[in-house]
Protein backbone atom coordinates (compact mmCIF):
# COMPACT_ATOMS: atom_id res chain seq x y z
CA UNK A 1 0.00 0.00 0.00
CA UNK A 2 2.79 2.41 0.95
CA UNK A 3 4.72 1.62 -2.21
CA UNK A 4 1.67 2.26 -4.38
CA UNK A 5 0.36 5.48 -2.79
CA UNK A 6 3.74 6.86 -1.60
CA UNK A 7 2.15 8.21 1.57
CA UNK A 8 5.33 8.65 3.61
CA UNK A 9 7.26 9.87 0.58
CA UNK A 10 4.80 12.76 0.28
CA UNK A 11 5.06 13.61 3.96
CA UNK A 12 1.70 12.21 4.96
CA UNK A 13 0.35 9.32 7.05
CA UNK A 14 -2.63 6.98 6.94
CA UNK A 15 -4.25 8.94 9.76
CA UNK A 16 -3.80 12.24 7.91
CA UNK A 17 -5.11 10.76 4.66
CA UNK A 18 -8.21 9.44 6.42
CA UNK A 19 -8.86 12.81 8.07
CA UNK A 20 -8.32 14.54 4.73
CA UNK A 21 -10.73 12.16 3.03
CA UNK A 22 -13.38 12.70 5.71
CA UNK A 23 -12.96 16.46 5.45
CA UNK A 24 -13.32 16.43 1.67
CA UNK A 25 -16.39 14.22 1.84
CA UNK A 26 -18.14 16.31 4.46
CA UNK A 27 -17.40 19.47 2.47
CA UNK A 28 -19.01 18.01 -0.66
CA UNK A 29 -21.66 15.80 0.97
CA UNK A 30 -24.33 18.34 0.07
CA UNK A 31 -24.25 17.01 -3.50
CA UNK A 32 -25.95 13.82 -2.29
CA UNK A 33 -29.08 15.80 -1.50
CA UNK A 34 -28.78 18.68 -3.97
CA UNK A 35 -28.06 16.79 -7.20
CA UNK A 36 -31.05 14.41 -6.94
CA UNK A 37 -33.28 17.37 -6.06
CA UNK A 38 -32.18 19.26 -9.17
CA UNK A 39 -32.34 16.23 -11.47
CA UNK A 40 -35.78 15.31 -10.16
CA UNK A 41 -36.96 18.63 -11.64
CA UNK A 42 -35.80 17.25 -14.98
CA UNK A 43 -37.88 14.11 -14.52
CA UNK A 44 -35.27 11.75 -13.07
CA UNK A 45 -36.80 9.69 -10.22
CA UNK A 46 -35.32 11.05 -6.96
CA UNK A 47 -34.22 7.64 -5.61
CA UNK A 48 -32.64 6.75 -8.96
CA UNK A 49 -30.81 10.10 -9.10
CA UNK A 50 -29.53 9.60 -5.54
CA UNK A 51 -28.19 6.13 -6.34
CA UNK A 52 -26.60 7.36 -9.57
CA UNK A 53 -25.05 10.38 -7.81
CA UNK A 54 -23.43 8.32 -5.06
CA UNK A 55 -22.24 5.37 -7.13
CA UNK A 56 -20.82 7.44 -9.99
CA UNK A 57 -19.03 9.74 -7.53
CA UNK A 58 -17.58 6.73 -5.69
CA UNK A 59 -16.27 5.07 -8.87
CA UNK A 60 -14.79 8.27 -10.31
CA UNK A 61 -13.19 9.34 -7.03
CA UNK A 62 -11.60 5.94 -6.43
CA UNK A 63 -10.40 5.90 -10.05
CA UNK A 64 -8.70 9.26 -9.49
CA UNK A 65 -7.00 7.88 -6.39
CA UNK A 66 -5.75 4.77 -8.15
CA UNK A 67 -4.78 6.11 -11.59
CA UNK A 68 -3.60 9.62 -10.69
CA UNK A 69 -2.80 9.13 -6.97
CA UNK A 70 -3.89 12.66 -6.21
CA UNK A 71 -6.39 13.80 -3.52
CA UNK A 72 -8.99 15.16 -5.92
CA UNK A 73 -12.53 13.89 -5.40
CA UNK A 74 -15.21 13.92 -8.08
CA UNK A 75 -19.01 14.11 -8.12
CA UNK A 76 -21.84 15.49 -10.22
CA UNK A 77 -20.96 19.07 -11.08
CA UNK A 78 -23.08 21.95 -9.87
CA UNK A 79 -23.94 24.17 -12.81
CA UNK A 80 -23.93 21.40 -15.38
CA UNK A 81 -26.75 19.65 -13.52
CA UNK A 82 -28.68 22.93 -13.66
CA UNK A 83 -28.10 23.14 -17.44
CA UNK A 84 -29.53 19.62 -17.73
CA UNK A 85 -32.56 20.29 -15.54
CA UNK A 86 -33.50 23.86 -16.40
CA UNK A 87 -31.86 24.40 -19.80
CA UNK A 88 -32.32 21.25 -21.82
CA UNK A 89 -35.17 19.55 -19.94
CA UNK A 90 -36.92 22.68 -18.69
CA UNK A 91 -36.62 25.33 -21.41
CA UNK A 92 -36.40 22.97 -24.38
CA UNK A 93 -38.57 20.19 -22.98
CA UNK A 94 -35.96 17.52 -23.77
CA UNK A 95 -36.38 14.11 -22.15
CA UNK A 96 -33.86 13.67 -19.33
CA UNK A 97 -32.44 10.54 -20.94
CA UNK A 98 -31.59 12.53 -24.07
CA UNK A 99 -29.92 15.15 -21.87
CA UNK A 100 -27.79 12.41 -20.33
CA UNK A 101 -26.84 11.32 -23.85
CA UNK A 102 -25.56 14.87 -24.45
CA UNK A 103 -23.43 14.56 -21.31
CA UNK A 104 -22.12 11.19 -22.48
CA UNK A 105 -21.13 12.53 -25.91
CA UNK A 106 -19.47 15.58 -24.37
CA UNK A 107 -17.43 13.26 -22.18
CA UNK A 108 -16.35 11.15 -25.15
CA UNK A 109 -15.21 14.23 -27.08
CA UNK A 110 -13.29 15.69 -24.16
CA UNK A 111 -11.65 12.32 -23.42
CA UNK A 112 -10.47 12.19 -27.03
CA UNK A 113 -8.97 15.68 -26.59
CA UNK A 114 -7.14 14.54 -23.47
CA UNK A 115 -5.77 11.35 -25.03
CA UNK A 116 -4.72 13.38 -28.06
CA UNK A 117 -2.78 15.72 -25.79
CA UNK A 118 -4.79 18.84 -26.69
CA UNK A 119 -6.19 19.50 -23.23
CA UNK A 120 -2.76 19.37 -21.60
CA UNK A 121 -1.27 21.41 -24.46
CA UNK A 122 -3.81 24.18 -23.82
CA UNK A 123 -2.85 24.19 -20.16
CA UNK A 124 0.84 24.44 -21.06
CA UNK A 125 0.05 27.39 -23.34
CA UNK A 126 -1.47 29.43 -20.51
CA UNK A 127 1.01 31.97 -19.06
CA UNK A 128 2.05 31.23 -15.48
CA UNK A 129 0.52 34.44 -14.11
CA UNK A 130 -2.87 33.56 -15.60
CA UNK A 131 -2.68 30.07 -14.13
CA UNK A 132 -1.99 31.62 -10.74
CA UNK A 133 -4.91 33.98 -11.23
CA UNK A 134 -7.22 31.03 -11.93
CA UNK A 135 -6.33 29.53 -8.57
CA UNK A 136 -6.88 32.84 -6.77
CA UNK A 137 -10.22 33.39 -8.48
CA UNK A 138 -11.31 29.92 -7.46
CA UNK A 139 -10.24 30.67 -3.89
CA UNK A 140 -12.60 33.66 -3.89
CA UNK A 141 -15.35 31.53 -5.42
CA UNK A 142 -14.91 28.87 -2.74
CA UNK A 143 -15.14 31.57 -0.08
CA UNK A 144 -18.25 33.06 -1.68
CA UNK A 145 -19.88 29.61 -1.92
CA UNK A 146 -19.18 29.02 1.76
CA UNK A 147 -20.53 32.39 2.92
CA UNK A 148 -23.56 32.35 0.63
CA UNK A 149 -24.53 28.76 1.44
CA UNK A 150 -24.44 29.58 5.14
CA UNK A 151 -26.56 32.72 4.82
CA UNK A 152 -23.78 35.08 5.94
CA UNK A 153 -24.11 36.69 2.50
CA UNK A 154 -27.57 37.08 0.99
CA UNK A 155 -29.04 38.50 -2.21
CA UNK A 156 -30.29 42.09 -2.11
CA UNK A 157 -32.42 43.97 -4.64
CA UNK A 158 -30.53 47.23 -4.13
CA UNK A 159 -26.92 46.11 -3.74
CA UNK A 160 -27.08 42.61 -5.32
CA UNK A 161 -25.54 41.08 -2.19
CA UNK A 162 -25.53 42.09 1.46
CA UNK A 163 -24.61 40.82 4.89
CA UNK A 164 -27.11 38.28 6.20
CA UNK A 165 -28.84 38.42 9.57
CA UNK A 166 -26.18 37.25 12.01
CA UNK A 167 -28.71 36.20 14.63
CA UNK A 168 -30.29 33.63 12.30
CA UNK A 169 -29.64 30.02 13.44
CA UNK A 170 -27.77 29.15 10.24
CA UNK A 171 -25.59 32.23 10.62
CA UNK A 172 -24.75 31.32 14.21
CA UNK A 173 -23.72 27.82 13.12
CA UNK A 174 -21.65 29.26 10.28
CA UNK A 175 -19.88 31.70 12.63
CA UNK A 176 -19.08 28.83 15.00
CA UNK A 177 -17.74 26.81 12.05
CA UNK A 178 -15.69 29.74 10.79
CA UNK A 179 -14.15 30.61 14.17
CA UNK A 180 -13.42 26.94 14.89
CA UNK A 181 -11.77 26.44 11.49
CA UNK A 182 -9.61 29.57 11.76
CA UNK A 183 -8.53 29.08 15.38
CA UNK A 184 -7.81 25.36 15.02
CA UNK A 185 -5.91 25.94 11.76
CA UNK A 186 -3.75 28.66 13.33
CA UNK A 187 -3.06 26.31 16.26
CA UNK A 188 -1.94 23.64 13.75
CA UNK A 189 -4.41 21.14 15.17
CA UNK A 190 -4.51 17.99 12.97
CA UNK A 191 -7.88 17.65 11.26
CA UNK A 192 -8.80 21.26 12.07
CA UNK A 193 -11.28 21.65 9.23
CA UNK A 194 -12.96 18.31 9.91
CA UNK A 195 -13.28 19.17 13.61
CA UNK A 196 -14.84 22.52 12.70
CA UNK A 197 -17.48 20.77 10.60
CA UNK A 198 -18.31 18.27 13.36
CA UNK A 199 -18.52 21.04 15.99
CA UNK A 200 -20.85 23.02 13.76
CA UNK A 201 -23.06 20.00 13.11
CA UNK A 202 -23.42 19.44 16.87
CA UNK A 203 -24.13 23.13 17.56
CA UNK A 204 -26.71 23.07 14.79
CA UNK A 205 -28.82 20.35 16.45
CA UNK A 206 -30.52 22.47 19.14
CA UNK A 207 -30.72 25.41 16.72
CA UNK A 208 -32.66 23.35 14.19
CA UNK A 209 -30.03 23.78 11.46
CA UNK A 210 -28.78 20.20 11.58
CA UNK A 211 -31.47 17.98 10.09
CA UNK A 212 -32.14 14.90 12.22
CA UNK A 213 -32.98 11.89 10.02
CA UNK A 214 -36.68 11.00 10.20
CA UNK A 215 -36.55 7.92 8.02
CA UNK A 216 -33.97 5.56 6.57
CA UNK A 217 -33.91 4.42 2.96
CA UNK A 218 -31.54 1.48 2.54
CA UNK A 219 -32.50 0.46 -0.99
CA UNK A 220 -30.84 1.32 -4.29
CA UNK A 221 -32.60 2.34 -7.50
CA UNK A 222 -30.67 1.61 -10.69
CA UNK A 223 -33.40 2.68 -13.12
CA UNK A 224 -31.40 5.70 -14.33
CA UNK A 225 -28.41 3.57 -15.35
CA UNK A 226 -27.67 3.36 -19.10
CA UNK A 227 -29.97 6.38 -19.57
CA UNK A 228 -28.50 7.38 -23.00
CA UNK A 229 -29.40 3.97 -24.38
CA UNK A 230 -32.89 3.77 -22.95
CA UNK A 231 -35.72 4.12 -25.44
CA UNK A 232 -37.38 7.51 -25.99
CA UNK A 233 -40.28 7.45 -28.46
CA UNK A 234 -39.08 4.07 -29.66
CA UNK A 235 -35.54 5.28 -30.41
CA UNK A 236 -32.42 5.13 -28.18
CA UNK A 237 -31.98 8.48 -26.43
CA UNK A 238 -28.50 9.03 -27.87
CA UNK A 239 -29.86 8.93 -31.43
CA UNK A 240 -32.05 11.98 -30.69
CA UNK A 241 -28.96 14.12 -30.11
CA UNK A 242 -27.96 13.77 -33.75
CA UNK A 243 -31.51 14.42 -34.92
CA UNK A 244 -31.78 17.77 -33.08
CA UNK A 245 -28.96 20.21 -34.06
CA UNK A 246 -29.68 22.51 -31.10
CA UNK A 247 -28.44 19.80 -28.77
CA UNK A 248 -25.02 19.85 -30.42
CA UNK A 249 -24.64 23.45 -29.14
CA UNK A 250 -25.14 22.09 -25.64
CA UNK A 251 -22.39 19.53 -26.31
CA UNK A 252 -20.04 22.41 -27.22
CA UNK A 253 -21.10 24.57 -24.27
CA UNK A 254 -20.72 21.76 -21.75
CA UNK A 255 -17.39 20.78 -23.30
CA UNK A 256 -16.05 24.31 -22.76
CA UNK A 257 -17.27 24.28 -19.16
CA UNK A 258 -15.78 20.87 -18.39
CA UNK A 259 -12.57 21.66 -20.25
CA UNK A 260 -11.64 24.79 -18.33
CA UNK A 261 -13.39 24.21 -15.00
CA UNK A 262 -11.24 21.13 -14.45
CA UNK A 263 -8.04 22.89 -15.48
CA UNK A 264 -8.77 25.67 -13.00
CA UNK A 265 -9.76 23.29 -10.22
CA UNK A 266 -6.67 21.15 -10.75
CA UNK A 267 -4.37 24.19 -10.57
CA UNK A 268 -5.99 25.47 -7.37
CA UNK A 269 -5.84 22.11 -5.58
CA UNK A 270 -2.32 21.38 -6.86
CA UNK A 271 -1.02 24.60 -5.32
CA UNK A 272 -2.60 23.78 -1.99
CA UNK A 273 -1.41 20.16 -2.15
CA UNK A 274 2.12 20.97 -3.33
CA UNK A 275 1.98 18.91 -6.52
CA UNK A 276 2.77 21.74 -8.88
CA UNK A 277 6.29 22.17 -10.30
CA UNK A 278 8.50 25.24 -10.58
CA UNK A 279 6.97 26.10 -13.98
CA UNK A 280 3.46 26.14 -12.55
CA UNK A 281 2.55 22.83 -14.22
CA UNK A 282 0.36 20.35 -12.35
CA UNK A 283 2.05 17.01 -11.81
CA UNK A 284 0.23 13.95 -13.21
CA UNK A 285 -2.09 16.31 -15.07
CA UNK A 286 -2.79 13.90 -17.95
CA UNK A 287 -3.98 11.18 -15.55
CA UNK A 288 -6.10 13.74 -13.68
CA UNK A 289 -7.70 15.03 -16.88
CA UNK A 290 -8.25 11.52 -18.22
CA UNK A 291 -10.15 10.42 -15.12
CA UNK A 292 -12.13 13.67 -15.09
CA UNK A 293 -13.12 13.17 -18.73
CA UNK A 294 -14.11 9.61 -17.98
CA UNK A 295 -16.24 11.03 -15.17
CA UNK A 296 -18.39 12.90 -17.68
CA UNK A 297 -18.96 9.66 -19.59
CA UNK A 298 -19.71 7.83 -16.35
CA UNK A 299 -22.14 10.50 -15.14
CA UNK A 300 -24.02 10.54 -18.42
CA UNK A 301 -24.24 6.75 -18.53
CA UNK A 302 -25.42 6.46 -14.91
CA UNK A 303 -27.89 9.34 -15.22
CA UNK A 304 -26.14 11.55 -12.65
CA UNK A 305 -25.12 14.46 -14.91
CA UNK A 306 -21.42 15.13 -15.59
CA UNK A 307 -19.08 13.89 -12.83
CA UNK A 308 -16.14 16.25 -12.44
CA UNK A 309 -13.37 17.34 -10.07
CA UNK A 310 -14.71 19.15 -7.00
CA UNK A 311 -13.30 22.39 -5.64
CA UNK A 312 -14.16 21.20 -2.15
CA UNK A 313 -11.29 18.72 -2.43
CA UNK A 314 -9.10 21.65 -1.44
CA UNK A 315 -10.51 21.40 2.08
CA UNK A 316 -9.20 17.85 2.40
CA UNK A 317 -5.86 18.89 0.95
CA UNK A 318 -5.71 21.73 3.48
CA UNK A 319 -6.35 19.09 6.16
CA UNK A 320 -3.23 17.23 4.99
CA UNK A 321 -4.32 14.80 2.25
CA UNK A 322 -1.54 14.30 -0.29
CA UNK A 323 -2.28 10.98 -2.00
CA UNK A 324 -5.02 8.99 -3.67
CA UNK A 325 -5.53 7.00 -0.47
CA UNK A 326 -7.78 9.79 0.79
CA UNK A 327 -9.90 9.21 -2.31
CA UNK A 328 -10.54 5.64 -1.19
CA UNK A 329 -12.01 7.08 2.00
CA UNK A 330 -14.20 9.52 0.06
CA UNK A 331 -15.31 6.81 -2.37
CA UNK A 332 -16.23 4.42 0.44
CA UNK A 333 -18.28 7.13 2.15
CA UNK A 334 -20.16 7.79 -1.09
CA UNK A 335 -21.02 4.08 -1.32
CA UNK A 336 -22.22 4.09 2.29
CA UNK A 337 -24.12 7.30 1.58
CA UNK A 338 -26.06 5.56 -1.19
CA UNK A 339 -27.64 3.48 1.60
CA UNK A 340 -27.53 6.04 4.43
CA UNK A 341 -28.08 9.39 2.73
CA UNK A 342 -30.15 10.82 5.64
CA UNK A 343 -27.17 10.49 8.00
CA UNK A 344 -24.82 12.49 5.78
CA UNK A 345 -27.62 14.91 5.05
CA UNK A 346 -27.08 16.19 8.60
CA UNK A 347 -24.08 18.18 7.35
CA UNK A 348 -25.51 21.58 6.39
CA UNK A 349 -23.98 24.30 4.22
CA UNK A 350 -23.53 26.35 7.38
CA UNK A 351 -21.41 23.59 8.92
CA UNK A 352 -18.98 23.53 5.99
CA UNK A 353 -18.72 27.33 5.77
CA UNK A 354 -15.61 27.57 7.94
CA UNK A 355 -13.69 24.93 5.98
CA UNK A 356 -14.44 26.58 2.63
CA UNK A 357 -13.56 30.10 3.81
CA UNK A 358 -10.26 28.96 5.31
CA UNK A 359 -9.41 27.14 2.07
CA UNK A 360 -10.11 30.35 0.15
CA UNK A 361 -7.86 32.25 2.56
CA UNK A 362 -5.01 29.78 2.05
CA UNK A 363 -5.29 29.91 -1.74
CA UNK A 364 -5.20 33.74 -1.74
CA UNK A 365 -1.54 33.65 -0.68
CA UNK A 366 -0.62 33.37 -4.39
CA UNK A 367 -1.86 36.88 -5.18
CA UNK A 368 1.57 38.38 -4.57
CA UNK A 369 3.15 36.13 -7.21
CA UNK A 370 1.47 37.92 -10.12
CA UNK A 371 3.52 40.53 -12.01
CA UNK A 372 1.22 43.48 -11.24
CA UNK A 373 3.65 45.94 -12.86
CA UNK A 374 3.13 44.28 -16.26
CA UNK A 375 -0.30 45.42 -17.47
CA UNK A 376 -0.67 43.07 -20.42
CA UNK A 377 -0.49 40.11 -18.06
CA UNK A 378 -1.76 41.58 -14.80
CA UNK A 379 -4.99 43.05 -16.22
CA UNK A 380 -6.11 39.72 -17.74
CA UNK A 381 -5.12 38.07 -14.46
CA UNK A 382 -7.26 40.62 -12.62
CA UNK A 383 -10.24 39.87 -14.89
CA UNK A 384 -9.88 36.17 -14.14
CA UNK A 385 -9.65 36.77 -10.39
CA UNK A 386 -12.79 38.91 -10.28
CA UNK A 387 -14.57 37.23 -13.18
CA UNK A 388 -14.72 33.79 -11.58
CA UNK A 389 -16.57 34.80 -8.38
CA UNK A 390 -18.54 37.70 -9.94
CA UNK A 391 -19.98 35.54 -12.73
CA UNK A 392 -20.16 32.48 -10.45
CA UNK A 393 -18.38 30.55 -13.20
CA UNK A 394 -14.79 29.35 -13.53
CA UNK A 395 -15.23 29.06 -17.29
CA UNK A 396 -16.54 32.62 -17.74
CA UNK A 397 -13.76 34.10 -15.64
CA UNK A 398 -11.07 32.24 -17.57
CA UNK A 399 -12.67 33.28 -20.86
CA UNK A 400 -12.62 36.97 -19.93
CA UNK A 401 -8.96 36.73 -18.98
CA UNK A 402 -7.91 34.80 -22.08
CA UNK A 403 -9.66 37.13 -24.54
CA UNK A 404 -8.28 40.27 -22.86
CA UNK A 405 -4.78 38.74 -22.81
CA UNK A 406 -4.58 38.08 -26.55
CA UNK A 407 -6.11 41.49 -27.35
CA UNK A 408 -3.64 43.35 -25.12
CA UNK A 409 -0.68 41.39 -26.49
CA UNK A 410 -1.89 42.22 -30.00
CA UNK A 411 -2.24 45.91 -29.11
CA UNK A 412 1.26 45.98 -27.61
CA UNK A 413 2.80 44.40 -30.72
CA UNK A 414 3.58 41.14 -28.91
CA UNK A 415 1.21 38.85 -30.79
CA UNK A 416 4.04 36.46 -31.66
CA UNK A 417 4.64 35.80 -27.96
CA UNK A 418 1.13 34.37 -27.61
CA UNK A 419 1.14 30.62 -28.09
CA UNK A 420 -1.14 29.37 -30.91
CA UNK A 421 -3.43 27.43 -28.60
CA UNK A 422 -4.14 30.58 -26.59
CA UNK A 423 -5.51 32.14 -29.79
CA UNK A 424 -7.61 29.04 -30.42
CA UNK A 425 -8.90 28.93 -26.84
CA UNK A 426 -9.72 32.65 -26.87
CA UNK A 427 -11.59 32.30 -30.17
CA UNK A 428 -13.57 29.39 -28.72
CA UNK A 429 -14.49 31.51 -25.67
CA UNK A 430 -15.58 34.37 -27.92
CA UNK A 431 -17.83 32.03 -29.88
CA UNK A 432 -19.26 30.68 -26.64
CA UNK A 433 -19.98 34.16 -25.27
CA UNK A 434 -21.61 35.35 -28.50
CA UNK A 435 -23.58 32.36 -29.69
CA UNK A 436 -24.09 29.77 -26.95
Amino acid sequence: MEEFFKIKERGSSYRTEIIGGLTTFLAMAYIVAVNPAILSDAGVPFEAALTATCISAAIATIAMGIFANRPIALASGMGINAVVAYGMCGALGIDWRIAMAVILLEGIVILALVLGGLRQAVMDAIPLDLRQAIGIGIGLLITFIGLKGAGLIVSDDSTLIALGTLTEPSSIVAIVALLSAIILTLMNIPGALLISIIVAVIVGIPLGVTAIPQSWSLGLDFSAFAAPFQSVDGVPAIVHVFLEPALLLFVFSLLMSDFFDTLGTAVAIAKEGDFIDENGDVKDIKAILTVDSGGAILGGFFGASSVTCFLESASGVAAGARTGFSNLVVGLLFVICAFMAPLFGMVSSAATCGALVVVGFLIMSEVGSIAWDNAEISFPAFLIIVGIPFTYSITNGIGLGFISYVLLMLARGKAREVKPLMWVASAAFLIMFLFV
